[in-house]
């Protein structure tokens, strides 16, 4: 298993849906940020222009998973950016700590193919599991 995404489009007729894969939770991390922007606008046309850090952490990864989603979610519509490279580190000890690099841009409708425009991370299908081979496979519902 390797890092990536595949959108769920037969999952909901009006949300957002997906499936994320990595070899480590770390990789999940970085293939549901970049699968949550993809849905939103066409990220291979981003700029690193913009660098945010974020620091997340909860007893549970699909937690995890959860706050980190709905914080990019956050930083979206609060500072107007889109995000296309995610570099993000996980450590386990009582609890999972995410310490995370995001790089984008500001929304600018005239140079970025708009597409839909997520709202927040829904609990409807949501799972984070780890594989019998070892990796890492979560499914998303973003609720646009």
């Amino acid at each position: 298993m390797t890092q990536g995404y595949t959108f769920l489009e037969d999952r909901v007729i009006s949300d957002l849906a997906f499936e994320a894969t990595g070899d480590t939770p770390a990789e999940l991390f970085q293939a549901a940020g970049l699968a949550l922007f993809e849905g939103m606008a066409d990220t291979g046309r981003l700029q690193p222009r913009v660098r945010k850090e974020i620091r997340l952490r909860h007893a549970q990864i699909d937690q995890l998973l959860h706050d980190w989603l709905s914080e990019l979610i956050y930083l979206k519509d609060a500072a107007g950016l889109l995000f296309g490279e995610f570099s993000v580190q996980l450590n386990q000890n009582t609890e999972w700590n995410l310490v995370a690099t995001v790089k984008g841009e500001p929304i600018d409708p005239k140079r970025h193919a708009l597409r839909a425009d997520a709202k927040g991370v829904t609990y409807h299908q949501f799972e984070v599991v780890q594989t019998e081979t070892g990796g890492w496979k979560a499914r998303v519902v973003v609720d646009i």
